[in-house]
């Protein structure tokens, strides 16, 4: 039995050897394999958190103050091996007391009486006497009445207006031609009053009415209008405002500051039967005038940008982090005129959406707070721009160097996965940076782009 167990390994003994090495090897991976797919299953479904928040939770983007504060104290009892990391004077805690948000009454609208909706209303006066005072008047001796106030409407009619354009000739050279004054409207042959026209395109383009139920509300007065006519009377009132809409244009761009953005909007392609384009909206403000500028465009290209900014600009466009704008600039004589500054509620957003995923997010949300609420108090104030761009670098420039110096760490020491919502918004907010800081500055310049996109939100 001793010669046995001194005896080398069978063949057979071997063979079960490389089997169970190569159990092992396949265990491993396919636990490594679990793993990975448990933190990409973690990472989608906050995604799909936040998306369901997006379409079934509230649309603020408000930071509630109790849940920040949970976040805090859930920093402050960290273990003591989070507390061994470098940098660790810089963690949220540190800033707990400067993170405490402002709470505002929420403020009711004042419902408005009776007579406030009928004050400056013309007035129409029904009297209604009794069936019995009506058989016999003179029987009756009227002592008050009941007055009831009512508001009314009077729908719109068609009416004909006739323009009747008299000729004359000179009674003294009754040989050479009349003359007659001439017919003050868009096209010789248009048979539509510039009411008319103007009525048909603020439902088509105030209130958003498609020109097939523009027929029908026409049609139900009594004149059908073909949608094809109503589509011509568009492109000519168009072509008739094209000395207003290059004026527009020329006051967007005065100021050398432009802030742009575009949104997709679906439109029927004859081409395609059956499927919708989607073409977009360029908007274009100006921010120190308030005044907008919209073109229409069937794409979202570098091309359109060309197209819309005149050849000759120079000066800031602030817009987000779409690949288009810096294709707009590549050109060094664009590049040495045009300069792109970002918006810090594009990545502020994209923290928003991460807050669920840890501390991390609601640390850079807080000190985005912060920041936010010293351009709240510098707008309050009749700071000039000069004014506004010290204040900035005094007291803005420095909270967000701190959250640069953070992203870069976490970034380096890989703390969250690319494919995470955070790992996302960490890899935006530092490709962007020099783009999202460039509001510092321009005293002019918003911190966002919050005023363009409330120009596309009616």
């Amino acid at each position: 039995a001793q010669s046995t167990l001194m005896m080398p390994d069978s063949p057979r003994d071997s063979l079960l050897q490389q089997e169970n090495a190569t159990l092992r090897e396949v265990i491993k991976s396919l636990k490594m394999e679990v793993d990975q797919l448990k933190q990409h299953n973690a990472v989608l479904r906050l995604k799909v958190d936040a998306m369901a928040r997006k379409l079934f939770g509230k649309s603020s983007e408000k930071l509630d103050p109790a849940q920040l504060q949970l976040v805090l104290d859930a920093l402050k009892d960290a273990p003591s091996e989070e507390a061994k990391k470098p940098d660790a004077s810089d963690s949220p805690a540190c800033d707990s007391e400067a993170e405490e948000p402002t709470s505002r009454p929420t403020q009711r609208r004042k419902k408005r009486t009776l007579d406030e909706l009928i004050d400056g209303l013309p007035t129409t006066e029904i009297i209604i006497d009794p069936q019995e005072v009506k058989d016999d008047p003179e029987a009756w001796s009227c002592i008050g009445a009941e007055v009831t106030k009512l508001i009314d409407i009077t729908p719109a009619r068609f009416e004909c207006q006739k323009i009747i354009r008299r000729k004359y000739v000179r009674k003294e050279a009754r040989h050479l031609p009349p003359i007659t004054p001439p017919l003050n409207t868009l096209q010789e042959r248009c048979i539509a009053t510039p009411r008319l026209l103007a009525h048909t395109l603020s439902n088509r383009f105030e209130l958003h009415l498609p020109f097939y139920r523009i027929e029908q509300m026409y049609a139900r007065l009594g004149v059908p209008i073909s949608r094809q006519t109503l589509c011509g009377w568009a492109g000519m009132a168009h072509d008739a405002s094209r000395l207003i809409i290059e004026a527009i244009q020329r006051e967007v761009f005065a100021d050398g500051y432009v802030q742009v953005d575009e949104t997709p909007v679906k439109y029927q392609d004859p081409e395609r039967q059956g499927v919708c384009g989607t073409g977009y909206l360029w908007v274009i403000h100006n921010p120190v005038r308030k005044v907008s500028l919209f073109v229409w465009r069937t794409g979202r290209g570098a091309a359109c940008l060309e197209d819309i900014v005149p050849a000759d600009y120079t000066g800031i466009i602030q817009c987000d982090g779409y690949s288009a704008y810096d294709a707009f600039i590549k050109q060094p004589e664009r590049r040495s005129r045009i300069t792109l500054i970002g918006c810090m509620a594009h990545a502020r957003r994209k923290f928003f959406e991460a807050k669920a995923e840890g501390a991390d997010a609601q640390w850079v949300l807080g000190q985005m707070q912060q920041i936010y609420r010293i351009e709240a108090q510098l707008r309050d104030s009749t700071a000039t721009p000069e004014e506004i761009r010290a204040e900035r670098q005094q007291q803005s420039a420095p909270i967000l160097e701190k959250i640069k110096a953070r992203l870069t760490e976490l970034q380096a020491r890989h703390t969250h996965r690319p494919t995470s919502l955070t790992g996302g918004a960490i890899s935006y907010t530092l490709n962007q940076w020099d783009k999202l800081t460039g509001y510092l500055r321009d005293g002019r310049t918003q911190i966002d782009n919050n005023l363009v996109e409330n120009t596309i939100r009616p």
